[in-house]
């Protein structure tokens, strides 16, 4: 009967670390994966590490082994270590999830091998414990909660082997993956339209897909789908057997230099847009010369006869442009003047923004034809994105005036500075993510509405050494365009408090609270109609 007890104490245990597992495997996947940065995020938080229930109810049950234990022959120690186990081992409240675990061929590949670790760790403990031949009761209850308890605690550790011990499986996938992927571009042979940029990468492609649509068949990598991996999943997914596409525009994404190198091999482009190069990622990057570099890899791939497109406002872009290659450059601007345009092809002037949207002229500097842009999406920032998309599009042979309509029609991108009413408050969304400048975007197209204006935000992340400087301007920069401020996180958010505290603004309209939901039940329950809410970014649950 206690041989029977032991084992389930063994198999509880067993279970409850593959439980363990589990739950962190999903914060594991939003992390791609990347064994140094899982690892990072999970010990920097004493209770990742160090999980009060398990360690609070395995000392108690201990304590409790000792105290009710006198007979030798009693089954009460393996009762009492099989309730601390089930108790210990019951995961905590995970609170918001923003992001649930999707179980992609991957995933559940890494989470079998380590349920199999698990197993085999135990096994080897059960027959150490077994060998021995300890005759307590209480001592093999002890050593057994002792024991389990460190396996728990070491669970993601099993993620990372396991991860570690597929490599050669997923290399073997990954390349078949590549291969077939590269099968479907040569038989499908569409012009790559190439587009990389810190930021605006997304917006842009799917502007410029749009416009290419009124003349053309082009197809963009869905979502933000910009990595190796994401592009083939796009192309032996939905290219495949579609000989009607004209234009692959494809999003490039990096994290490291050769990235965007590796993605141009897959998917040669001809033309190549570079939209911005700052400060996002530069925790990764170290700095932005290394991400400039990262970022002109695009260029350095097109051929000679390719076209290279330019945001001649950004200082490291216009360095780019600068290098001379390809010998087809167009750039474009919406700082210089039409009159006195220093070179720059195509540049926006007179813009306007007001609750209707943009307004602005495009011109082109060498054929002198312009065109008005009206458009009802939201934001500055998108002036430099339309512009981009303009230069492509002429270049492909569409004129101004085309492109004009259907600029009209453009929708902004997923939870990119997208608006609508509901029960009379407006709500801005602008959750995907956070930049400096894209939050003085965003702020300006708030401050354009009346009533109440609410900014919701935990901050812009993967700033590197800039973090602290750039969120405490931001902090700033809420003074004037917002009359009410919730920020997510405490920690997380310091620099913006010290920002707002500086500039004086008022304590009872600034609300610090754990969680986003928090900040959507406030605003649910405060504001009223003709009010505002401006969601400024939405970090991922590892934050």
């Amino acid at each position: 009967m206690n041989t029977i007890l032991l084992l389930v104490l063994l198999i509880i245990w067993g279970a409850g670390i593959c439980l363990r597992a589990y739950k962190q495997a999903r914060f594991y996947q939003i992390e791609e994966y990347k064994m140094g940065r899982y690892f990072r995020w999970w010990i920097k938080a004493r209770d990742r590490i160090l999980p009060v229930r398990p360690l609070v109810i395995t000392g108690i049950g201990a304590v409790m082994v000792f105290i009710f234990s006198e007979s030798p022959d009693s089954p009460l120690p393996l009762i009492i270590g099989i309730i601390a186990g089930v108790v210990a081992n019951i995961p905590p409240d995970e609170g918001e999830i923003k992001k649930k675990f999707r179980h992609t061929p991957r995933a559940n590949r890494i989470l079998g091998t380590a349920f199999v670790l698990v197993a085999l760790v135990m096994g080897i403990f059960a027959l150490i414990l077994s060998g021995l031949n300890i005759e307590s009761e209480r001592f093999q209850v002890l050593i057994t909660l002792a024991v389990g308890l460190v396996i728990h605690l070491l669970a993601p550790i099993f993620l990372m082997l396991a991860n570690i011990l597929m490599i050669p499986v997923e290399s073997f996938l990954r390349g078949r993956f590549i291969a077939s992927a590269k099968r479907v571009m040569k038989q499908i042979n569409p012009t790559v339209i190439g587009i990389t940029g810190s930021y605006g990468k997304t917006t842009t492609k799917v502007f410029l897909t749009e416009i290419l649509n009124g003349r053309y068949k082009a197809y963009p990598t869905p979502k933000s789908f910009n990595t190796m991996m994401g592009v083939c999943i796009a192309i032996n997914n939905d290219l495949k057997n579609d000989f009607s596409i004209d234009y692959f525009v494809v999003e490039m994404g990096a994290y490291i230099r050769g990235e965007i190198q590796r993605i141009c091999g897959l998917t040669p482009p001809h033309i190549s847009i570079v939209v911005e190069v700052g400060p996002q990622h530069l925790e990764r990057f170290g700095s932005l010369e290394n991400i400039a570099i990262a970022k002109y890899e695009i260029i350095k791939e097109l051929p000679p006869d390719g076209v290279g497109v330019f945001n001649w406002d950004n200082l490291y872009v216009r360095d780019m442009a600068n290098k001379g290659y390809p010998q087809t450059r167009l750039t474009v601007s919406k700082m210089v003047s039409p009159d006195d345009p220093q070179g720059v092809r195509f540049v926006a002037s007179d813009i306007t923004e007001n609750l209707n949207g943009l307004s602005f002229t495009v011109t082109d500097t060498q054929t002198r034809e312009s065109a008005k842009f009206e458009t009802t999406l939201m934001g500055e920032h998108n002036v430099t994105n339309l512009l981009l998309s303009t230069a492509v599009a002429v270049h492909e042979g569409m004129s101004l005036r085309d492109i004009a309509l259907r600029v009209r029609s453009l929708r902004p991108a997923e939870s990119r500075l997208v608006r609508q009413v509901v029960g009379g408050v407006t709500i801005i969304n602008d959750a995907y993510s956070a930049n400096p400048a894209g939050v003085v975007s965003a702020l300006k197209s708030l401050s354009l509405h009346t009533g109440r204006k609410l900014v919701i935000t935990p901050g812009m992340v993967e700033l590197g050494e800039l973090h602290y400087a750039e969120n405490y301007k931001l902090g700033q920069l809420l003074k004037d365009h917002a009359t009410d401020v919730i920020l997510v996180g405490k920690d997380q958010t310091k620099p913006i408090f010290d920002g707002l505290k500086a500039s004086q603004f008022p304590d009872e309209h600034l609300l610090v609270v754990d969680e986003l939901r928090e900040g959507i039940a406030w605003y649910q329950t405060h504001l009223v109609t003709g009010d505002t809410v401006l969601f400024l970014n939405d970090l991922p649950d590892t934050y």
